[in-house]
């Protein structure tokens, strides 16, 4: 399967001033970029149909997803093994940090290969803690994200503090504390899942659980993947030891680019929680809100900082949107990316 979905813009021979803009999507656990091909060709599909002007230059729109590392049996020589154990939490953020370093504009011409000009970050569940881990190491000058010109990013479903003390969370915690369960989980399930051929896991997937058939495919192939399980439960401890007490410099959250200097009403985070959202804890997604809230208050109007905009659900899009509600996700990233793009 392949690790990186790349949607390159239509127009591969852009005007050299033309403005190349990157949409980077960091994904959630179980880190497998093949969940979100529907969410990201759709919104691929539907930021071309809008061309658009920056100032007085056009703006090309690229737009790209890769694996979390770990998940691809492909993407470690050996395999994992108590002495060489999946990726944790941090490493997951070191790896996205590098790609996103390296990446460069895919066009025909003097700009190919060149870095991009803006970078936009989406990031999905834990991929919303990644994507704050991001823009905190560019605040903090880490050299190998510094050279990248992070604008804004868009925070799905996160769960960006005290993810223990949500209603999966507890669950997952649990075992964690168990050191037998601790110990032998991904054994257990992958024995459980060894025993039943592919047909059987897909009739499952697609009839018992519903999914469709990109989901159910993708689904299948990390079940049968030699350590995809693993990874995905230790990932998943991982999150629970260290997504708790929030720990960012009130700085992260204020503008201090050119955008916020014209006092614009640009937001620098888009954060868009769910109704019920099992994985979030309601309490503590409430006193973070209010964080925000206070933050902004304290700036006053007259700054135009410490913009975060916090948008509740009100169409019960379930956590997983990636498998049946891409579309309308979509839809409502793309007029966030909009109003970033606008105001650059």
């Amino acid at each position: 399967m392949p690790q990186v979905l790349s949607f390159p813009p239509a127009d591969q021979s852009p005007a050299p001033e033309t403005r190349h803009v990157l949409v980077y999507f960091i994904s959630g656990n179980p880190g497998l970029i093949d969940y979100y091909e529907p969410f990201l060709s759709t919104l691929h599909t539907l930021l071309e149909s809008s061309p658009r002007q920056s100032r007085d230059h056009a703006v090309s729109i690229h737009v790209r997803g890769r694996n979390l590392a770990g998940f691809d049996d492909d993407d470690h020589d050996k395999p994992f093994t108590v002495t060489n154990p999946p990726h944790s939490l941090e490493y997951q953020i070191g790896h996205i940090v590098s790609d996103i370093s390296s990446v460069g504009v895919e066009v025909r011409g003097p700009r190919n290969g060149t870095p991009f000009d803006d970078v936009i970050i989406i990031g999905h569940s834990v991929g919303s803690f990644i994507t704050l881990e991001v823009f905190n190491r560019h605040l903090h000058a880490h050299p190998e994200i510094q050279k990248v010109n992070l604008r804004a990013a868009i925070l799905l479903f996160p769960t960006v503090t005290h993810i223990a003390q949500s209603p999966s969370g507890r669950k997952l915690d649990l075992l964690r504390s168990m050191r037998f369960l601790d110990q032998t989980a991904h054994r257990v399930a992958k024995g459980f899942v060894d025993l039943w051929p592919a047909s059987v896991l897909h009739w499952v997937v697609r009839r018992v659980l519903g999914f469709p058939p990109h989901a159910a495919d993708v689904t299948v192939r990390f079940l049968q993947s030699r350590d995809g399980i693993w990874q995905a439960i230790h990932l998943g401890k991982d999150e629970m030891k260290t997504i708790g007490e929030e720990t960012w410099a009130e700085e992260l959250w204020e503008i201090a680019d050119e955008a916020a200097q014209q006092e614009r009403d640009v937001p620098k985070f888009f954060f868009y929680f769910g109704k019920g959202d099992h994985w979030v804890a309601e309490e503590h997604r409430d006193q973070f809100i209010q964080r925000r809230h206070e933050h902004a208050q304290r700036d006053g109007p007259e700054h135009k900082k410490g913009k975060t905009r916090i948008v509740l659900d009100e169409d019960d899009i379930p956590h997983a949107f990636c498998i049946n509600h891409s579309e309308p996700v979509a839809e409502k990233v793309k007029l966030w990316i909009d109003e970033i793009l606008d105001n650059i």
